[in-house]
């Protein structure tokens, strides 16, 4: 599928190559049609029916997935919401630094900073723990449309399509999980409100970190350089998964041993050169490529800037707040990070949407979709309302918008209210039948929604809590008379609005024991009326917000349930105005894309190869963050000791790689992998352009990053030292 195929270049070349013999024409034509990218991150449904060696792959579709055999995917792993991928028959794993950084930073003190530092396990006995991480690996996937559609009925109003849909997808896990012990099964919605897939996962649940380079590798320029190309950022680790000794899935046990997976995949340290054919594997995030115009408008006008303005704000308090403390740092360090990613790429995204005028295209799309309907009676019957009818529904996300976006966030922007409102709800439904309850709360995901409140615990810092909580508390006091939350009202109750919320917040943390995650913890072992008892101010607070907070979810169950209707229609109508087949949208599950190693124009006159080098990184170097690289590593560069990872028309150590391969969030830590699926990088980031590929992807513009395999090879042999991790790859 080629939406953007009026922007591709090669296309204005097509006139000219009329006057071409025809035997050259169909050479150009192949070799054209070698060099070009598909957009398309392909499910595992559709792998077979591609042709993977007409675009300069060495593999086929069964070397990817093979059912009942081994294929490439069972390298590939999920991790949280990142890919990685095993590098040797003993679980190493190779993603991100990003990815890991949660891993360093948890088991960093003043004393032993191994953000900073960097962290390398010499022995087996040496890797530690790495708290809250788990690894899925797809064991088979099968479509059960059918059998959850079948729970939906005409007679249904719409919150109770949702609840019937949700229930039944409960069901159906439940289930596959009883049948396969040990498995962790999900079911991922292909087409909004159309199609479904179980997948059922190995779950590995013992993950330990191996090697996180010094930040100054990892994270060499830092959000400067973030979403940006050319970049020079060694953004690589490696972790490893355990079982127990008899090769079950085990919680983490000293008495446990590296898991051995059915396949690994083999590291090609001689790298990949411009123009070279290369895929990836991984589990892309979220696209919202089938979605309409009123979608987008909504995301542009209202929820991005709302989101990217208050994450820029709350960066930059916590960033003042750290400077001059290195432990306050650490402890907001994992927070600013995550910030940082989302408020860039949303300010990417909306330059994207304006530079590319995507809500107009839609809009002229849609106008002629509806023309279609109109022309025939039959559709006109079927399809005739849908978009106008998916218009009220964002045109009331619009009426609401402050009011929803104030409620989510003032939850979210403070760690000591959301851990009060989790206890709050969490104990009421805990009493409920299993499948009833919310999922954070259900048996298979209680254990891991306990660890993520102690890991957030453990971070919790209350000068920012404090001030990010006002905030928001202001916030909700400028909503408009028909959009008010009554429970910030009780609080101000006709007085001084910032006062009476200054005099709430100063009594609200001296009372609260919810700063200690032991009393957290045994909180959630009570009662509800043991809770309510407690008379903490938080949970008080809590109780007072919950019925807005169902009321809201009861109004988005209902939005849900139409737009699920309405969207399969959407989609269903397109297909047959457009006459062809799409590829659902990205959403964490196994998928492939394929293309090339290729730079891009930047601007007018302006080319981006696709290879950087450490000469880079060298010239970046300023001593001064986010540019400081550490002086062993300016040293080797010095002396010229590259080794064998030194690219032979360079002269130089490869460090990052660009390619024009259609990827999103999810796909860090994805290995980058050559014609014979072999690895060779490790996807991490995109260009600034590339942003917008969640709604769009265009062969010009759309270009992802991976860090080159020479450079995490000569970083973890020459700088490092690890030549154990080298020779368990099968590096010589």
């Amino acid at each position: 599928m080629h939406t953007q195929q009026s922007t591709n270049p090669l296309i204005h070349y097509s006139i000219h190559l009329l006057r071409f013999p025809i035997t050259i024409l169909f050479g150009l034509l192949f070799v054209f049609n070698l060099l070009r990218a598909d957009e398309g991150m392909y499910p595992l449904s559709e792998i077979h029916k591609l042709d993977l060696k007409a675009k300069g792959l060495k593999v086929s579709p069964k070397d990817i997935y093979n059912p009942g055999g081994v294929g490439l995917i069972d390298a590939i792993v999920n991790i949280g919401g990142c890919t990685g991928s095993f590098v040797s028959s003993d679980g190493l794993i190779l993603t991100n630094h990003h990815c890991a950084f949660g891993a360093a930073q948890q088991i960093s003190t003043k004393e032993n900073d191994y953000i900073t530092n960097g962290f390398l396990a010499k022995t087996r006995e040496e890797e530690i723990q790495a708290k809250g991480f788990t690894v899925r690996i797809v064991d088979s996937y099968k479509d059960v449309s059918k059998a959850i559609l079948s729970a939906v009925s005409d007679t249904m109003d719409l919150v109770g399509r949702t609840k019937a849909i949700d229930k039944r997808i409960k069901e159906i896990i439940s289930e596959t999980e009883k049948q396969n012990p040990g498995k962790r099964a999900e079911v991922s919605e292909m087409f909004t409100g159309k199609s479904y897939m179980l997948f059922i996962y190995t779950f590995l649940k013992d993950v330990r970190a191996v090697y996180i380079p010094p930040r100054a590798i990892g994270e060499f320029g830092g959000e400067n350089d973030n979403w940006i190309w050319p970049r020079h950022t060694g953004d690589f680790a490696f972790i490893r998964a355990y079982v127990a000794p008899d090769g079950s899935p085990a919680d983490y046990s000293t008495d446990n041993v590296p898991y051995h997976p059915k396949k690994y995949l083999k590291v090609a340290p001689e790298g990949v050169d411009e123009d070279d054919p290369v895929f990836i594997l991984g589990y892309p995030g979220r696209t919202f490529r089938h979605r309409t115009s009123y979608f987008l408008a909504f995301e542009k006008d209202i929820r991005m800037p709302f989101i990217a303005d208050l994450y820029e704000w709350q960066i930059a308090t916590m960033e003042n707040i750290g400077k001059n403390d290195r432990m306050t740092a650490i402890k907001l360090d994992g927070r600013i990070k995550g910030l940082a990613n989302t408020m860039k790429n949303f300010r990417g995204k909306l330059q994207g949407l304006k530079r590319l005028n995507l809500v107009e295209n839609k809009q002229v799309e849609e106008k002629e979709l509806q023309q279609f309907i109109n022309a025939d009676v039959k559709r006109n019957d079927l399809y005739g309302t849908i978009l106008s009818e998916i218009e009220n529904i964002y045109r009331e996300m619009r009426s609401q918008s402050d009011y929803e976006l104030t409620l989510d966030y003032l939850r979210q922007s403070s760690n000591i209210l959301s851990f009060g409102y989790t206890v709050y709800e969490a104990v009421r439904e805990l009493k409920k039948p299993d499948l009833e309850r919310e999922s954070p709360y259900m048996e298979r995901n209680f254990v891991r929604t306990k660890e993520g409140l102690q890991m957030t615990a453990k971070n919790y810092f209350e000068p920012v809590d404090k001030i990010f909580f006002k905030k928001m508390l202001m916030q909700a006091v400028k909503l408009p008379q028909n959009n008010r939350i009554q429970a910030v009202d009780d609080i101000i109750q006709g007085n001084d609005p910032e006062t009476a919320i200054d005099q709430f917040i100063g009594n609200a943390y001296k009372i609260t024991k919810f700063n200690d995650d032991k009393f957290l913890l045994d909180a959630l072992t009570k009662s509800p009326e043991e809770i309510d008892q407690l008379k903490d101010p938080f949970i008080e607070f809590a109780k007072a917000l919950y019925p807005s907070y169902q009321k809201l979810k009861e109004t988005r169950q209902r939005r849900e349930g139409a737009l699920s209707k309405l969207s399969a229609l959407f989609v269903d109508v397109k297909q047959q105005f457009q006459k062809k087949d799409f590829i659902p949208d990205a959403n964490s599950t196994l998928r492939l894309t394929f293309g090339r190693i290729k730079g891009y124009s930047l601007a007018d006159a302006l080319y981006a190869s696709p290879i950087t080098t450490v000469k880079g990184v060298i010239e970046k170097t300023t001593g001064e963050e986010p540019y400081i690289t550490p002086q062993k590593l300016i040293e080797l560069y010095k002396a010229k000791n590259f080794g064998r990872y030194m690219h032979k028309k360079k002269k130089d150590v490869p460090v990052a790689l660009l390619y024009n391969l259609d990827t999103t969030g999810g796909n860090s830590g994805s290995p980058l992998l050559n014609a014979k699926g072999e690895v060779v990088g490790v996807n991490f980031d995109r260009a600034y352009e590339a942003t917008i590929n969640d709604y769009a992807w265009s062969e010009d513009y759309s270009r992802s990053i991976a860090v080159d395999i020479r450079y995490v090879l000569w970083v973890t042999d020459k700088f490092a030292g690890a030549e154990h991790l080298l020779k368990e790859m099968g590096i010589k």
